[in-house]
């Protein structure tokens, strides 16, 4: 049977973070020539970034000595790189603001901006003063609070159904559909923002924890799964419904983690990508408040910025992240 530890999940990690890259880049460079990048399948990224953390957490929790134990690795997994770009766009974006030095500490909404995102509450302050246009510093934190929230359920869910019993695949199964419910009513009310929310984003963690309780079935029938979910998420696309979507996406992207070995070792030289993708939305903004995207090739600006956000991630994780684990 396949080595669990033998995997592909540092490549997933840096194509979604790429994915939600170069979607964001369309998005906020206000250039018409990148607009095609919009396309880019971002809302499926994220969805396959919860996926993952499900697989890993699970098999983090089950593996751990103790819940101490789980939630120092858990912490100080995101918590010191999300504080760390949440006080630097504070005090760095100040070079952007249209306010002066002074009016820009002076104003509450500075405070009121590091109070609430290091909370992981970026909704109740998610704009700095005079810095790009009062609009969302940072839209990518908000999945940061889901991933927290998935981070307790996990040992909520084992106190609740055991570490290890008959009833825990059913029970997941359950929490599935009840997540699936909030989803589609809150997709077919229009209230897109909301079916993203804790509840509705929990269904895709769940398909990762449910493959992780049942991987060696997985593994033994991961071929004939994977063609089953590609025919299933066509029809559940072609009916505008996610019933069985989010569990056949979760076997699609544990599929592409557990074929392929010549990518097993894509993480060798370090994990960039939570510094990727923590830092890339705020640095496309400044490059489009500063105009580079206007006033020279947006191409070639663009490569430019990939290149920043990619250096970034590296440093974020050499020389800060690294320190923690």
């Amino acid at each position: 049977m396949q080595d669990i530890t033998k995997n592909n999940f540092d490549f997933i990690r840096v194509l979604l973070a790429f994915i939600v890259f170069v979607g964001h880049l369309g998005a906020l460079s206000a250039s018409e020539q990148l607009t095609f990048l919009t396309y880019s399948p971002v809302e499926i990224a994220v969805f396959a970034f919860f996926i993952v953390s499900g697989f890993l957490i699970a098999r983090s929790y089950e593996r751990s000595s103790s819940l101490k134990s789980y939630a120092k690795k858990r912490i100080n997994r995101i918590v010191p790189a999300y504080l760390l770009v949440v006080f630097l766009c504070a005090i760095l974006l100040s070079l952007v603001s249209t306010l002066s030095f002074s009016e820009y500490f002076g104003n509450t909404q500075v405070y009121k901006y590091l109070f609430w995102n290091s909370l992981f509450m970026n909704f109740k302050a998610p704009w700095l003063p005079g810095v790009f246009g009062n609009q969302a510093v940072n839209g990518a934190l908000w999945t940061l609070k889901i991933e927290m929230c998935f981070y307790i359920s996990v040992p909520l869910i084992f106190l609740f159904f055991g570490k290890n019993n008959r009833y825990r695949n059913i029970s997941l199964i359950i929490l599935y559909f009840l997540s699936l419910i909030y989803l589609n009513y809150f997709e077919m009310t229009e209230q897109a923002s909301l079916s993203r929310q804790i509840p509705g984003s929990l269904c895709y963690f769940i398909g990762g924890m449910f493959i992780y309780f049942n991987f060696d079935q997985f593994i033994k029938h991961k071929n004939t799964l994977f063609i089953i979910a590609m025919l299933t998420v066509w029809i559940d696309l072609i009916l505008n419904i996610k019933l069985f979507s989010p569990m056949m996406i979760s076997i699609i992207v544990l599929y592409i983690a557990y074929s392929f070995k010549f990518l097993n070792n894509f993480g060798k030289y370090g994990d960039f990508t939570y510094g990727i993708y923590i830092f890339h939305f705020p640095i496309i903004r400044v490059f489009a408040t500063l105009g580079l995207f206007a006033n020279y090739n947006p191409y070639f600006m663009s490569i430019i910025c990939m290149l920043v956000v990619i250096g970034v991630g590296i440093a974020s994780w050499h020389l800060y992240e690294k320190r923690f684990l």
